[in-house]
């Protein structure tokens, strides 16, 4: 069974606020809907209200058929404590949700007893177990060593060898690989007749994107997903729903992203014409008004002057002169009047900075000679490297290869199991995580922003924190209640803050916005010093100017 979605006049927000309205999208077989916009501007809200979690503001969510199972799954991997691989799966595929749901139903049916509401116990266990087999739970227990395997991890007896994992493994055990795996497993494990997706590729390395893409082309029913990989959208979506905080409004664009890419550029570029021709025409006829009243008052006071005062005649000329001035104007204001107002277009708030800089490092920044270093039964090298100064080198490879090991050996972080590994003299390291961890912890962002840049007054931490969208209602909060995008704002704004001359981003784009990726490939343009970036964006990779490419694999690093 596939189902058609249909939201009319949808309003949603938070409080108070209402963040979009009057939004009408209709999501039918086959469809797969891409929604961008800002951060902030209410994509996991839509999500939300698209699957019923939340009550919209106004208008209606609907499905045909009423029974269609929609899926939603949300941008963190939600690693409940204590919840085993097995149970997060099922949950995820909303297969625990249907099996209690028959489970319930069988045993009303099995007490015989009739419902208050007239509904036939027989009834509603045929629809539970209805729903219960289209969910996948029948035979989900034969697919899931298959999947997890396919995706390169193995289950075992027990946990120990890399990679290997159990269903009873549990969740909050995993590495930041593994989980991204499972969570990609439970998706493919899935049968929704409506998946909503929200950054379904945060974490995900190549093969995972390739299959995610393999996977959403090839699903039945409809989609709507919000992602920040822009070569993702470009290869899996058939139209384009943009929320435009800063209008205050929201469209749909037919066709792919790149598509719309290209039609939103030419939309608004109309629109400032049609503004600038609007406002230079209204300019023109208040000008034009102006000079007419001029012209009448001082037509009046000439009269005045010139006239004596029994020449009635003169006086009357002047008169008529001076109402046919008084014409003229009020004609011009009345075309003012009908004017058709054209509102000048706003401008989104846009991420607008620069990386600090230090002064330069030594020549060799990191070197790393015949070195091999062990995580738990995982061991990179023994690997041979030399980081100079100013060079820009990119960094790829699967899930678990041993990335994040590499940087923490080049920046001497973890010590050499064996060989040997030295960070250069006069090295000021800026960096983004993948996990975000060094912003982190229950101390309001002002306050642990100001604890890392100690020489910076709180009011110039407040006002650099706001130019990256961090306002009162954020510096005010523990930073571990703001959104992972938030935080990745709050690390770029530090970097800004403080001069670097080895710059190192792991996952960088990961719950940035386009616009704000758009702008952090800008910043990289004009950095000069010495660069590492780990990344699977694969727009990034090929927009961002590096000298070198190494690719992690299986513990050895190869220079391509």
């Amino acid at each position: 069974m596939t189902g058609t979605l249909v939201a009319k006049g949808l309003a949603g927000g938070y409080a108070h606020r209402t963040l979009f309205e009057s939004l009408d999208l209709t999501v039918a077989p086959g469809d797969v809907v891409g929604v961008v916009g800002a951060n902030g501007a209410g994509k996991s809200t839509l999500l939300n209200l698209l699957a019923g979690l939340t009550e919209p503001q106004a208008g209606t969510v609907s499905l045909s058929p009423a029974d269609a199972f929609v899926g939603a799954l949300p941008q963190e991997h939600e690693r409940v404590p204590g919840e085993t691989i097995a149970g997060y799966i099922a949950r995820r595929t909303g297969c625990a949700a249907a099996t209690r749901e028959m489970d319930a139903a069988a045993s009303a049916l099995g007490d015989g007893e009739q419902r208050t509401d007239g509904i036939d116990p027989a009834d509603t266990y045929s629809s539970a177990l209805e729903r219960w087999l289209a969910s996948g739970a029948a035979d989900l227990d034969e697919r899931v060593p298959i999947v997890l395997a396919d995706l390169g991890l193995t289950l075992g007896t027990t946990a120990a060898p890399t990679n290997t994992v159990t269903l009873d493994s549990l969740m909050t055990a995993l590495s930041g690989g593994q989980a991204a795996r499972v969570g990609l497993a439970a998706l493919l494990l899935s049968r929704f007749d409506i998946v909503l997706l929200d950054e379904p590729t945060n974490d995900l390395d190549l093969d995972g994107l390739e299959r995610l893409e393999a996977f959403v082309t090839g699903l039945r029913g409809g989609v709507v997903l919000v992602s920040h990989d822009r070569e993702f959208l470009a290869r899996c979506v058939t139209r384009v729903l943009e929320l435009d905080l800063a209008q205050g409004a929201n469209r749909v664009f037919g066709g792919g992203y790149d598509s719309y890419l290209e039609e939103r550029e030419t939309a608004r570029r109309h629109n400032r014409e049609n503004y600038e021709e609007f406002a230079a025409k209204k300019a023109d006829l208040v000008g034009r008004a102006r000079t007419q009243r001029e012209w009448s008052s001082q037509g009046v006071r000439n009269a005045m002057k010139k006239a004596p005062d029994n020449d009635k005649i003169r006086r009357k000329a002047s008169a008529e002169s001076s109402e046919k001035q008084g014409q003229k104007v009020r004609q011009m204001e009345s075309r003012i009047a009908r004017m058709e107002e054209v509102d000048e277009p706003r401008k989104e708030w846009q991420l607008e900075f620069t990386i600090g800089a230090a002064p330069r490092s030594s020549a060799v920044v990191a070197t790393l000679s015949n070195a091999e270093f062990r995580q738990g039964d995982f061991v990179l090298g023994p690997v041979s490297l030399q980081i100079n100064g100013g060079e820009r080198i990119g960094i790829t490879g699967p899930n678990g290869a041993g990335k994040s090991t590499l940087l923490r050996a080049l920046l001497g972080r973890q010590q050499a199991d064996a060989g040997s590994a030295h960070l250069g003299a006069s090295v000021s390291i800026g960096e983004i995580d993948q996990a975000r961890a060094l912003l982190a912890g229950e101390r309001p962002l002002a306050e642990s922003f100001e604890l890392l840049v100690p020489e910076l007054p709180p009011a110039e931490v407040r006002t650099l924190l706001a130019k990256f969208g961090l306002k009162a209602d954020h510096v005010n909060r523990p930073v571990d209640e703001l959104s992972p995008g938030e935080r990745t704002r709050a690390g770029l704004a530090l970097l800004q803050a403080r001069g670097v001359n080895l710059l190192v981003l792991d996952e960088p784009t990961n719950h940035l916005d386009l616009a704000a990726i758009e702008q952090l490939e800008q910043a990289l343009d004009s950095y000069e010093g010495t660069l590492l970036l780990v990344t699977h964006d694969r727009r990034m990779l090929a927009n961002v100017r590096t000298d070198r490419h190494w690719h992690v694999e299986a513990g050895q690093v190869t220079e391509l």
